[in-house]
């Protein structure tokens, strides 16, 4: 949202709060709290109680928005001239996929890890269909390093020894995996086909985070809140400013903000190379 404020962009309403398709001339979100890449039914399929799985997963949202896009233009001139002028942000999708098992206690090697493909495969085919749709800018953002994120932090502590954490305190497997999710990711994104006249961007979450992590202080947040959630068992901290992570998994307004001025002015430079 913060990249939408430094664009000149009105906040995007979402889908499902709108009435009409007016609401939606400048926009629309169709994130959806809890969702997941993969349909409830491959949960499902797994064995696994989906209770609290929402039944909105990428798929469905890609029907959304072709049904909305049906709604504001009649005709396929109109609806590819809209998909041409508009900018699409596809991410951060799949992290409730790997969350759900991994609060479920499920085998990382055996059961978590394997899910890459399957979520890579989904968010490859929803930017299909976009750009068969007529979408000229696409952003796709990677992960964060979950290793840093403090509801992770807290979920592995137990199961957790010195040696598995780095020298700014994340828990360096979990960053490696988001590092293996993050290249899967790329690696997708050079190969889908395309003409010259479509782009697609690859947004680095995970080092604008890791940035800040390491050098809280010259960013204008504190060295001892870079790990500790603002928002926890109820309690709001006085000073979210100071804060990277909102509720240990969601960042704070103002570490999104630092993402965003570096998603659109100054990027860092990506300092991991995927293995082919």
């Amino acid at each position: 949202m913060r990249a939408v404020v430094g664009l000149g962009l009105p906040f995007l309403p979402p889908f499902l709060r709108g009435k009409t398709a007016e609401d939606f001339w400048h926009g629309a979100n169709f994130a959806v709290g809890g969702a997941t890449a993969l349909s409830r039914d491959f949960f499902k399929e797994k064995g696994f109680d989906v209770t609290n799985i929402p039944p909105y997963s990428l798929d469905v949202q890609m029907e959304w928005f072709k049904g909305l896009l049906d709604s504001l233009a009649t005709t396929d001139k109109e609806r590819m001239e809209i998909m041409s002028k508009s900018l699409f942000l596809m991410g951060d999708i799949g992290g409730n996929d790997y969350g759900y098992l991994f609060t479920k206690n499920r085998s990382f090697t055996k059961e978590i890890k394997p899910l890459v493909p399957k979520v890579t495969a989904k968010i490859e085919n929803a930017i299909k269909v976009l750009i068969n749709l007529g979408a000229k800018t696409i952003v796709v953002p990677g992960v964060f390093p979950v290793g840093c994120l403090p509801h992770y932090l807290a979920m592995f502590q137990s199961k957790s020894a010195p040696e598995d954490y780095d020298a700014f305190g994340c828990i360096m497997w979990l960053n490696d995996f988001s590092e293996y999710r993050n290249c899967a990711l790329k690696r997708m994104l050079q190969q889908i086909p395309r003409n010259p006249t479509v782009t697609i961007l690859y947004g680095d979450y995970s080092n604008n985070i890791l940035e800040i992590i390491r050098h809280p202080v010259i960013h204008g947040f504190k060295r001892e809140t870079v790990l500790v959630p603002c928002f926890m068992n109820g309690n709001l901290c006085p000073d979210p400013s100071i804060y990277i992570s909102w509720d240990g998994l969601h960042l704070t307004e103002a570490a999104y903000k630092f993402v965003a001025h570096h998603f659109l002015h100054d990027p860092f430079v990506e300092s991991s190379i995927c293995p082919i």
